[in-house]
């Protein structure tokens, strides 16, 4: 399949900026959850500045590659694949019968743990710990579907 100039260049740039979010995102998450994180941690955040940038960095990296991912990447990719693209929620069920992603309720699930890490971050060290918990968790899918996504451009050459 021939793909239109723009669609080819947008497709490279983003496999481009989500192997840099994966390799980044894995680099956060070991830094930050290599020896476990703990409530008392959370706790520590506003006396530990080291601490709290990592927690920082590592909800940002999170929700920076599921965005890239599921708002960008897929979108363009499935437009790529001759699909049309819908709402996000059939998307992701797309993306899940092609087999880019596990689960479209998963990556439901793993959006709705993005923004509770960051609208619960100042306010609740219970709530974020477990969500940061969460979040870590479900790093190797968010890069395994990254992987799928990647591969599957690669192999068509469209990057």
């Amino acid at each position: 399949m021939t793909l239109d100039a723009r669609v080819a260049l947008r497709l490279q740039f983003l496999t481009r900026v989500v192997r840099k979010e994966c390799r980044h995102l894995a680099s956060t998450d070991q830094r930050l959850f290599g020896n476990g994180f703990t409530l008392v941690q959370a706790n520590q955040l506003e006396a530990n500045p080291d601490l709290a940038e990592r927690v920082e960095a590592f909800v940002g990296r999170f929700g920076r590659l599921q965005d890239t991912l599921g708002d960008k990447l897929l979108r363009l990719l499935l437009t790529a694949l001759g699909e049309k693209p819908a709402a996000v929620i059939d998307n992701l069920d797309r993306a899940e019968r092609l087999g880019f992603l596990a689960s479209a309720d998963e990556w439901m699930a793993m959006r709705e743990l993005r923004n509770q890490m960051i609208h619960e971050y100042v306010e609740d060290p219970v709530v974020l710990t477990s969500a940061l918990l969460s979040g870590h968790a479900f790093v190797p899918e968010l890069v395994a579907a990254a992987d799928r996504m990647v591969n599957e451009i690669e192999r068509r050459g469209w990057a």
